[in-house]
Order: structure tokens, then sequence, then C-alpha cells
């Protein structure tokens, strides 16, 4: 295709961040002949958005545009994954995948408004990210274009590694945070901080000591902990109460704020694991997720108190789809948008509050409560018989056994 200067023919909306790839990014698009958008969300990282402006602007960007989407990104996307309690490959809570259709929703809001042709980002030709950025621009904007230079012969074959992106940096004087000493990727938002590459790409070392920033290490965590009371209704939480202050936080994002906060101070929310990425290969990274943690863990608790066992298995197996669905890219799918609508459905009961303690890197669950009448103490109580009669499980046990009697009749059953 021709550019020419002017047009919308050859203007793109880069996914920016100011960082070392698409600060060189921005610079090589401009070199090929395309007006650059430089399109920043604050999606809770912390940045100085304004020397990003500045940095992006110097380098040739046509315009700098910079969104604040992080309580969008709480209520839209962080509470509906809360919801369901997924987590991939049972441990990672999705920090970054639930970041990565936030960011596009808005880029496509910007894409029309400026009538662009093309988006373009920084994510590697090996990872997870090109597919979650390009499948939800896709499925807003059928029409938008991608521009990925990492899978661009001409730009991997150049670039082929952070050392060559750093030399390209210097030359065009380009100023980048990342230095030799210190060359692991980071991906920070409201939710969580990812680490990966450099020298996290051995699993058989420790990461770094001074790795992590929004936790510190449990073992230097206070020796005295807090205590919390978290009120949920609907399966959202809508209140959190610091016991030792007698401060209420009901905001949605004030809340998880205070929470990061706090369960960042306890060294709450690290892990460190090597997963199965979509494209087909494992990768190791470090997560430090504080306060998705604490509301993981007493959501989790609330729901056993309220909801009916086979609605609570149904709405498991519902999460087992709605996991990969939001790792892989596929949030605004028909199928996404199905299951959230049945998780949401389930979390009508929920509803309570549970009191929790923090204490260097773990989150004990004190106490429950909820006006929802499904756990009956009398029933279960082993003081008061209730509504219950004993002999009834003797029927109960037969039935359950008579499959197994006939296994063993047949010499199928258990050896």
């Amino acid at each position: 295709m021709e550019r020419t200067n002017g047009s919308t023919d050859n203007l793109v909306i880069l996914a920016y961040s100011g960082g070392l790839d698409t600060s060189c990014i921005l610079v090589w698009l401009i070199e090929q002949g395309y007006e650059v958008i430089a399109f920043l969300a604050d999606i809770g990282q912390e940045e100085n958005f304004d020397a990003a402006r500045t940095k992006a602007l110097k380098l040739g960007a046509k315009k700098v545009i910079v969104e604040d989407v992080k309580k969008d990104f709480v209520e839209s996307y962080i509470w509906p994954w809360l919801q369901s309690s997924a987590l991939y490959e049972g441990r990672y809570m999705l920090g970054t995948s639930l970041a990565r259709p936030c960011i596009s929703a808005k880029l496509v809001e910007i894409a029309i408004a400026e009538n662009a042709s093309y988006f373009a980002h920084g994510a590697t030709g090996k990872g997870n990210d090109q597919v979650r950025f390009e499948l939800c621009c896709y499925a807003l904007h059928p029409k938008l274009k991608v521009i990925a230079p990492w899978r661009q012969k001409e730009f991997y074959s150049r670039f082929r590694g952070r050392q060559d992106l750093m030399a390209y940096a210097a030359e065009r004087g380009i100023p980048v945070p990342v230095s030799p000493k210190q060359p692991w990727s980071m991906d920070a938002n409201l939710m969580h901080i990812s680490y990966e590459a450099g020298v996290l790409e051995d699993p058989a070392q420790p990461p770094p000591p001074d790795l992590c920033q929004m936790t510190v290490n449990p073992e230097n965590a206070p020796d005295k902990p807090d205590r919390l009371t978290i009120s949920f209704r609907n399966g959202i939480p809508v209140a959190v109460v610091a016991e030792d202050t007698n401060v209420t936080y009901t905001g949605s994002l004030e809340l998880f704020q205070f929470l990061n906060q706090i369960g960042g101070q306890h060294g709450i929310g690290r892990i460190d694991v090597v997963e199965n990425r979509f494209i087909g290969m494992k990768s190791r990274g470090v997560y430090e997720t504080p306060g998705a943690t604490i509301l993981f863990l007493a959501h989790q608790d609330l729901e056993l108190l309220t909801m009916d066992r086979e609605v609570r298995y149904l709405k498991q197996q519902l999460a087992e789809q709605f996991v990969r669905m939001i790792y892989n890219g596929f949030w605004y799918s028909p199928e996404s948008r199905y299951v959230q609508e049945c998780i949401a459905a389930s979390q009508k009961s929920v509803c309570g509050w549970v009191k929790v303690n923090l204490y260097k890197g773990h989150v004990q669950i004190l106490a429950r409560h909820s006006d929802v009448p499904i756990y009956n103490k009398d029933l279960v109580s082993m003081d008061v018989q209730g509504n219950y009669e004993p002999a009834d499980a003797d029927g109960f046990i037969k039935i359950n056994a008579l499959r197994l009697k006939e296994s063993a009749r047949a010499g199928t059953g258990h050896r």
C-alpha cells in the first residue's frame, strides 16, 4: 500500500507503554512511513504519564492519548473474573490476560474516533499477548488491520533480542528504562505485576531477591496481623472494613487499591510458576497479586456458605471453560459472553461478609456470615437432630453401594 502523509490510510494507533519495545517500535513505524498516535492506558501501573507523553511526542508521535481505565478494569473485568473463581492451571490469577481486553476496547474506541486504519503492538511473536490484543480488536472492529513488528521478518531479523533494541535506542537517542543489568520484562497493572525473560528464563534459578515491587518478602512482613471484614453482594465486593482503624472502603477502585496496599505489606499473592502458553510453549513467570488474592479466597469461602452444591459444581465447570477464554484472548467471543452471563446468574446468593486475617504471606479465613438461609445450623448440628431422620441414610448408602457391589460381582471392581 502506498503511504502518504495526511491520509488515514497510514495512521496507526500504537499500544504504547513508554518502555524499550514500544519506544523503539514507535520510531521504527515512523521510519516505515506511518503516522503514529501513541495510546497509553492508565490501568493502574506506576507510570509517569506526563513524561511518557513528552517522550512519545519527542520521538515523533503525531498525538499521544492517555486514558484512565482503572475503574472500568476493576468493574468490567476483575469483578467478572472474581465471580468465576477462575485460575489458569490452578494458580495464575490472569492479571495480564484480563488487562488486554480492557486496553483493546479503549484502543478500538480511539481508532474509530481517529479514523485509523491500523493498530500496532509490541507483543512478541512467541507470547500470548499478540493473540489477545488481535483477537479482541478484531472482535470489536473487524476492519482494523494489525501491525505486529515482532512477526515481521524485516523487524525481527534486525532486532534479534533486547540487546539489539537497546543498541537501536542508543543510536536513535531513545531513552529507555531497561539496562543490561536488569534485563527481565515486567508488565504492571492495578491487579498485578508479572515478570519474565532474562534471568527468569532458567526455571532452576530462584528469582532475584529484589524483583518484586508490589509485595514485601513475607519473611519481612509485620509481626502483627491485620484483620479485615469484606462484604459481598451478588459475588461482588462492596465494602472492606479495616478492624485496626475502623475505616470502611466502599468504592470499587478505592477498596481494591486498599487491598493491594495492605496485602502488599503482608507479602500476600506471590507465585513463581511455569505455565503453558496458548501458542504451545512453556514459560516461567513470577506474579504478585495481593488484593485479588485476598478477594479470591474470601469470595471462594462465601460461595461455599451460600451456593447450592450442584449449582456451584456447574459454575466450576463453566469457570474451567472461561479461564481458557480469558487466557487465550477470547474475552469478546460469543461463548465468553454466554458463560459470563451464566456465572453472574449463579452469584445471586453470594451475599454476606467474610472476616480474614492477613499475616506473613497468608490469608486466613476467620469467620463468615450470610442472610441467605442455605446454611442450616440446626440441620448440621451434632447436638440437635433438626429436620432430618438418620435412619434415612441407610437406604441412601445401599442405593449408592449397588453399582459397587455389581462391579465386584462382575470382577470389574477395584483391585
